[in-house]
């Protein structure tokens, strides 16, 4: 049976029994915590999503400066020790953690900082679909944003609330930039 598990988390991630807990963690109860994951260079780290398909877990994870490769090769190590002690998954599992990769929507507003000054395609009620440059976040949460017009060349600023985003992609380019 496949599980999501969709929400802003900090860790750390417990495994409980033939469930996958994950819960905001508070700094007053480091003891709880398993070692691996007690040090300072993971408490940025926050979950963006669990799926477990069969005997396949994968965990994403981000930080607000862009997750490193270290970073989430110490957390495979910790998830992978709880799951041994657990037993939860049996002996013959299969643990990925990453990056949600550029190719996955936005899903909390934490990340949108990072992006700006790249290109977005966000889906909005009604079907709407707009495109354009991240130009800064608004205090309120809002995304002012260069729309691409119905023109070619033609911009409008826009500022689009959190709220109405329903899905946001950041669009990869591999066009030179002109100097």
């Amino acid at each position: 049976k496949d599980m999501i598990v969709r929400r802003e988390q900090k860790f750390p991630l417990f495994i409980l029994g033939p469930q996958i807990i994950s819960y905001r963690h508070q700094v007053r109860d480091r003891e709880s915590m398993p070692a691996e994951i007690q040090e300072e260079d993971l408490q940025d780290c926050f979950l963006l999503d669990i799926s477990l398909n069969g005997k396949k877990l994968e965990v994403y994870v981000d930080t607000d400066q862009g997750i490193k490769f270290w970073q989430c090769q110490k957390l495979s190590r910790a998830i992978e020790a709880q799951l041994d002690e657990s037993g939860t998954l049996g002996e013959d599992y299969l643990l990925e953690v990453s990056s949600p990769g550029i190719d996955k929507p936005l899903q909390l507003q934490r990340q949108y900082p990072r992006n700006i000054g790249r290109t977005l395609r966000l889906e909005l009620p009604e079907d709407v679909v707009k495109e354009g440059k991240l130009l800064e976040i608004a205090e309120d949460g809002a995304l002012r944003m260069k729309i691409k017009g119905v023109k070619k060349g033609q911009f409008k600023e826009e500022l689009i609330p959190f709220e109405d985003i329903k899905s946001a992609v950041v669009l990869v380019s591999f066009k030179k930039k002109k100097k």
